[in-house]
């Protein structure tokens, strides 16, 4: 009886010996892991990050040289910029900004000259410029720098 229940645990280890062989060949083999692929990845996607932002600190550069002719303050530095996005594989570069007032007398003359500003970028092929008034511009969104300029510290 010994031998019979030894010959079963034998049987049983070779049947399950068997199936997982077998569940080894239909499994599908485990996915070999390249590291140096994944530091290209993260290479191109730094480079992306980089550009990203070498096109976005050059539009707030450009946009400190534009200013409202009433005010001797830059539209970036009166907080006239709410949005700077730059979309790489579109090489779009969009700039949502306000003005101080939706009257504003200068309104197309700022326009243009931001948009103007903004096509000379390196890198962007397409500028999305809005102008909107949500939310309504005050004079809290300021920088420090303007703030003291205009005698409001």
């Amino acid at each position: 009886m010994e031998e019979k229940i030894e010959e079963k645990n034998n049987s049983a280890e070779a049947v399950n010996t068997a199936e997982a062989a077998n569940s080894a060949e239909a499994a599908p083999a485990a996915e070999a892991v390249n590291p140096q692929a994944e530091v290209g990845e993260t290479t191109n996607l730094q480079t992306e990050v980089d550009e990203e932002m070498r096109v976005i600190n050059r539009t707030i550069e450009m946009l400190r040289t534009v200013f409202d002719p009433e005010i001797p303050v830059n539209v970036y530095d009166l907080g006239l910029i709410y949005k700077i996005d730059y979309e790489l594989p579109a090489k779009t570069l969009h700039v949502d900004m306000t003005l101080t007032a939706p009257g504003c007398p200068a309104a197309d003359f700022i326009m243009e000259d931001v948009r103007q500003k903004l096509l000379s970028v390196e890198g962007p092929e397409k500028v999305d410029l809005r102008l909107v008034f949500e939310p309504e511009w005050t004079q809290d969104m300021m920088s420090e720098e303007a703030k003291l300029e205009l005698g409001f510290l």
